[in-house]
Formats: structure tokens, sequence, C-alpha cells
């Protein structure tokens, strides 16, 4: 009988076995950085790779970043573009808020922590960028279903803590948008263990925003040679230019400019609108 029986461990020694397993799981992601510069919301993420993105856009105000095991936030990416589709086709597209997708996502990483056999290793940002920087929002969820509400800034993954303790020293309100890319560059290159700082280059880099002076959809992915001319200005006064140099001559891509595509669907009620990245292959 005695050896049949299961092994027993309190509810209180699960829950820490499960706490620090996701910590250490996320601890060794690269890190994120969120943080508000004068025209929106700026992503910035040590990450090489242009197939497997950190940040991707959830709807034409929102965008979603993440840290940890990315098979396991690519599913919660996927499932807040449905939920975001789903309730803007069936409501409205003004019904689509940071706050109803941070309340989703909290409710499925916190079932997941206390019911399956292991927990999410992920942490999140779910952003949203107002028409003024007072109707910005920023949520971190963390792999139990914790969430808070963020102002400014939010870091995330290895070297987290230190990476906030340079933002509050350094970030302010009203930071051009070169100024907020350079500062987030700079701290992602700092060794948390004190070690010399690396000086990361545009192309280990995934820069995007939400640019609030966009019509409607308001994400952007910052590369090449404008990303480029971001990080290396000299005039703090510098931000972005009226089109990406790498863009094809008849597209429209300056700063509050709305696309073909996204003029066309916002002209039919009924079109649903889909991630342009998509998953990756």
């Amino acid at each position: 009988m005695t050896a049949g029986m299961p092994f027993y461990v309190s509810p209180e020694q699960l829950m820490k076995d499960r706490a620090d397993f996701a910590r250490k799981g996320i601890a060794r992601g690269r890190s994120v950085i969120v943080l508000a510069y004068d025209n929106g919301i700026a992503f910035v993420a040590e990450n090489p790779s242009r197939a497997l993105h950190k940040v991707s856009e959830i709807y034409d105000r929102i965008a979603f970043a993440a840290v940890g095991k990315y098979n396991e936030f690519e599913n919660l990416r996927v499932a807040g573009v449905r939920y975001a589709d789903l309730r803007g086709y069936s409501y409205d597209r003004s019904d689509v808020t940071a706050r109803g997708l941070a309340n989703a996502y909290a409710q499925t990483l916190g079932a997941v922590f206390t019911q399956e056999s292991k927990p999410y290793e992920v942490e999140i940002v779910v952003a949203e960028v107002g028409a003024t920087p007072d109707g910005d929002q920023v949520y971190r969820l963390t792999y139990d279903g914790s969430v808070a509400d963020e102002h400014g800034f939010v870091a995330m993954g290895g070297g987290a803590e230190q990476i906030e303790a340079g933002l509050k020293e350094r970030w302010r309100e009203g930071l051009h948008l070169s100024e907020a890319l350079t500062l987030a560059v700079d701290l992602l290159g700092t060794d948390p263990s004190g070690g010399p700082t690396r000086v990361l280059a545009p192309g280990q880099l995934e820069v995007a925003v939400l640019d609030r002076n966009r019509p409607r959809r308001t994400f952007r992915r910052i590369t090449g040679p404008l990303l480029e001319r971001l990080l290396s200005s000299e005039d703090p006064t510098y931000d972005a230019p009226e089109a990406d140099d790498d863009a094809p001559a008849h597209a429209d891509t300056s700063v509050g400019a709305e696309t073909s595509s996204s003029r066309d669907a916002s002209s039919n009620p009924q079109t649903q609108r889909r991630d342009p990245e998509g998953p990756p292959a």
C-alpha cells in the first residue's frame, strides 16, 4: 500500500517550485525594453533573427512584446490576434483595448500556472498607444497571470532589474525617437555581471513603434537604413524621416501615412485585420 501511494507535495511548495522554474526560464531570455517617446511607444529587443519576432502587432493601436520560450509566447500572440479580430468584428474596432486583452491573457496564464503540470516560461507586455501620451496603456503580465500597469517604461528578460534601474535614472518624458532608441540600446548592451558594455549593431536588434501620428494602424517596424540613422544621429531632435530608404518607390511609408491595403480595409467594416507579420515559417 505504501509503495503505491503518490508522493505528497504541499500546495505552497508546488507553487514555489513552479514559480522558480518559470523565472529561471525567463531569465535565460534576451531582454526586451518598452518605453514611451514623444510620439508613441517604442519596443527594442536584442534579437538577431529576422524570422522569429519578439515584438508584433495585435490590432490597430495595440502591440505585443515577449521574452521566454518562443513557442509558448507565439501561441499567446496568435490567440491575442484572434481575440482582437473576433471582438472588433462582432462589436466595434474601438472595443478592442489593451486592457481587455491583458485580462484575457491573465486568465490564460493563471489557469496554466495553477492547473497544468508546467507553467509557461514567458513574460509579456501588451501596449496601446493613445491619442495623447496620457492615453497610453502598458500592461506587464508574468508567468502566473499577474498584471501590472506600467508607466513610462518596462524591461523584461535577463538583466531586467539592472536595465530598469538605468531607465529610472535616464528616461524622461518627451524623448524623441532617436533618443529613446539610443537609451534602450545602451542599456541592452550592459552586462548584468559588471563586465564591459557590448555595442549592439542594428542587425542584432528588433525595433518597432506604435506611432500615434498614424491614422489607424499605428504599428511600424524600424529596420535597415532608417534604424541606422536613428541610432547614429547626434541631433537630439532627429526623428523618423518621411520615408524608409529601403521601401519601394511607390509606397508611402511616411510617419502618419496609411498603406493602401489598410485604407481598403477601413472602407469595408466587415473586413477582418490580420497581423501582417503572420506566424513565422
